[in-house]
């Protein structure tokens, strides 16, 4: 069938809606108006026991060509597990005003199908069909309900277009989750393989190497330890996604912790001076490996974006709501105002800062997902050319 116009059954108002629309294609293929009457009167006498049953019906309305002529047709469709039997009220009253009339199982849904045949005088033909396709489509709606409907319907439309784009850009997130974490556990055994051979390389040499050799393979050994480094970002990004980021609450004292992880994190940042002011020392319980992942990934930012042989301030004080604030400060290229609600985003990276500064924007994302999973907040306070400070709470 060439459907020329529907109408979903919900209620009674559709009803009305089906009776017009029926009449209406009648109309449009020059039939009398005894048999507008007829076929319309037919269709809504199946609409109505079809809406009694179920609000899931859809009433169309078009025609049919046979074998020697064309004919006009409706069907009404509904799900098969609703119950309709050729001994229903209307469907016996519209077997009295119509030759055709007949129900179809199919797989999953049940048809009922009305046709009548048309009149030579109909004139009927493809290139006739399809200028009433375009008749009925540029139509305006009979009645408020049908505009009310009409919008309802495409607003439905776009809803179910969002909701599939974003089933699909989860699917997608999750396929590169999991891409993620794959490529990052095939690449972790090589890399430390690597990185294992060029320390006992450089051990060997001392004695036997010759110095340019011994610079190589110091060389090897520093760029293994930054792949080492972006795989276990990569491999961190893959377990928050996915939920699977724990921690090992520990007590700890803090200033002690600080103290002993700053010692570490010194030898990371060597053309720049760390200092310290701790004025909140308290017992507390955290996850030393990931808070010293946080204050890392901050205070290797702050040496990247300052110039050498700058100062970097570490400061400690209690907050309110018995929080600790710990800050980070430097006096490096600072932050726009535009961005500053951005930086703790999954790969963003600011254009300016691509340009000249390697990264791939994980670092503060990564922290800020441990701080969070700490019960705390982390934010960043600066202005361009003016340096930054990062700073976070814990609850004490």
């Amino acid at each position: 069938m060439k459907e020329l116009v529907s109408v979903s059954l919900e209620n009674e108002m559709d009803l009305i809606l089906a009776y017009k629309k029926a009449i209406k294609v009648a109309e449009r293929l020059n039939l009398t108006i005894s048999t507008q009457t007829t076929f319309a009167t037919a269709v809504s006498e199946i609409c109505r026991g079809v809406i009694e049953k179920t609000d899931g019906g859809v009433l169309s309305v078009g025609v049919i060509r046979d074998e020697i002529r064309y004919s006009l047709a409706a069907t009404v469709t509904f799900d098969n597990d609703v119950i309709y039997s050729p001994a229903e009220e209307g469907f016996l009253y519209a077997q009295k005003l119509l030759p055709h009339i007949q129900i179809i199982n199919d797989p999953g849904k049940t048809v009922i199908e009305l046709k009548i045949g048309l009149p030579r005088s109909s004139r009927i033909n493809p290139l006739r069909v399809n200028q009433l396709l375009t008749w009925f489509r540029d139509d305006e709606p009979y009645t408020p309900y049908e505009e009310i409907k009409r919008k309802n319907n495409q607003l439905n439309l776009r809803a179910e277009e969002k909701d599939e784009e974003l089933r699909q850009s989860k699917i997608i997130n999750e396929q590169k989750t999991e891409f993620i974490s794959i490529a990052s556990h095939e690449l972790k055994t090589p890399v430390t393989i690597i990185k294992a051979y060029a320390q006992l390389a450089l051990a060997a040499g001392k004695e036997h190497g010759s110095t340019l050799m011994q610079s190589y393979l110091s060389k090897i050994e520093t760029q293994s330890t930054k792949l080492t480094f972006l795989i276990q970002q990569l491999l961190d990004v893959s377990k928050i996604e996915s939920g699977k980021f724990e921690y090992r609450m520990e007590q700890v004292d803090l200033d002690a912790y600080l103290h002993e992880t700053l010692a570490q994190v010194k030898h990371t940042i060597p053309n720049h001076h760390l200092t310290t002011d701790l004025t909140c020392n308290r017992e507390m319980k955290l996850d030393k490996l990931r808070i010293e992942q946080v204050l890392s990934n901050i205070i290797g930012n702050a040496a990247k974006y300052s110039p050498k042989d700058s100062t970097i301030t570490l400061r400690s004080y209690c907050g309110e709501d018995n929080l600790v604030v710990i800050s980070v400060t430097d006096s490096g290229i600072g932050i726009s105002r535009e961005n500053l609600e951005k930086i703790f985003d999954k790969f963003f990276r600011d254009s300016e800062v691509i340009r000249k500064y390697p990264g791939l924007g994980m670092g503060l994302y990564i922290s800020s997902k441990i701080v969070h999973g700490h019960g705390g907040r982390i934010w960043a306070e600066s202005s361009v050319g003016n340096g930054a400070t990062f700073c976070f709470s814990l609850p004490a």
